[in-house]
């Protein structure tokens, strides 16, 4: 039980390569559990089977953030699995509906290839009819209802810039749009989104910014996110702590901030982050971030910032 095993042995062990497993370790997935003198990596049982479970899991298509979640605990094995069965099930309309196409132009012979082209461009949803469709959606369901004119802008920005405004589009992202459609068609998910902006609104009520300059503010914000992920920055790291202040600074009303008002905001940006958790929003952000990888870094970014707000809720609490 207490015997280790060298890399090269590990990688035959659990039919893996030497380079990924090394990857692995570069990554945080896997640390080697003791080195040789000689600086050589040494694994024992334990680490082998998280290996092989690893293995398991890129073999069903997991991605390697979701399986770091898995391992350590950020992400429950429930919601991993609703994830990719999800995932796994926009795959497999996706080649259904390539199969189709292609099966139709099996029928028209020596002008396959014109039909494919024409019935591609036919299912392809440009970026205008998109655009039509989301203002026609936000205006029959009244999403803004009661919010100002200028903030309406800085509340669909991210999602005009990275799917309504996405270049053409592989199989699987139109795929992904049109179901997309059909979730905004859902009278639930319009329940849900309606509840999110309300708690939004609140948050937002009187900054000291006009929404023009409070919207590239929040960009430059979220740039930030995206590169504390990509860093693989925790919560309670003094990157994310720096954005986490910056961000209740820019919600307030004014230069200074108390530390009674920091709690407030902290609590109510928890609470309205809680509320995009419901079944159809969380659907729609996998969806858009099949649309767009763009979009998939803007929602890790925004999941870091809400965990770092519940770090310094934490110490709020351990410390009173």
């Amino acid at each position: 039980m207490n015997k280790k095993y060298p890399i090269g042995e590990v990688a035959r062990m659990t039919g893996s390569t030497v380079k990924t497993i090394r990857y692995y370790d570069e990554i945080g997935l896997i640390k080697p559990s003791e080195y040789t003198e000689g600086g050589h990596r040494l694994y024992t049982a334990d680490d082998i089977w998280r290996l092989e479970l690893i293995t398991t899991l890129r073999y069903l298509d997991f991605g390697i953030d979701e399986i770091h979640q898995l391992i350590a605990g950020e992400l429950t094995v429930e919601k991993a699995l609703a994830w990719q069965i999800e995932s796994l099930e926009t795959q497999a309309n996706t080649i259904a509906s390539m199969i189709s196409v292609l099966r139709q132009a099996q029928m028209h012979g020596n002008d396959s290839l014109r039909y494919i082209h024409d019935l591609v461009n036919a299912r392809t949803i440009d970026t205008e009819s998109r655009r039509q469709f989301i203002a026609d959606k936000v205006e029959e369901a009244h999403l803004f209802e009661g919010i100002p004119d200028e903030w309406r802008d800085p509340l669909l920005y991210y999602f005009n810039k990275f799917v309504v405004h996405q270049p053409k589009t592989s199989a699987k992202q139109t795929a992904a749009w049109q179901e997309l459609q059909e979730l905004m068609n859902d009278p639930q998910f319009i329940a849900d989104l309606k509840r999110v902006e309300l708690l939004f609104s609140r948050i937002v009520h009187q900054p000291r910014y006009n929404a023009a300059t409070w919207g590239k503010k929040m960009e430059h914000i979220q740039d930030r996110l995206n590169h504390a992920w990509k860093q693989k920055c925790t919560a309670g790291s003094t990157v994310v702590q720096s954005i986490v202040e910056d961000m209740a600074m820019l919600y307030a009303n004014s230069a200074e901030l108390a530390p009674s008002d920091r709690e407030d905001f902290f609590r109510s940006y928890a609470e309205y982050f809680e509320s995009t958790r419901t079944k159809h929003l969380e659907r729609c952000n996998t969806l858009c971030a099949i649309i767009s990888p763009q979009y998939h870094q803007l929602y890790k970014g925004s999941q870091l910032l809400y965990q770092g707000i519940q770090w310094r809720l934490q110490q709020q609490t351990e410390g009173c």
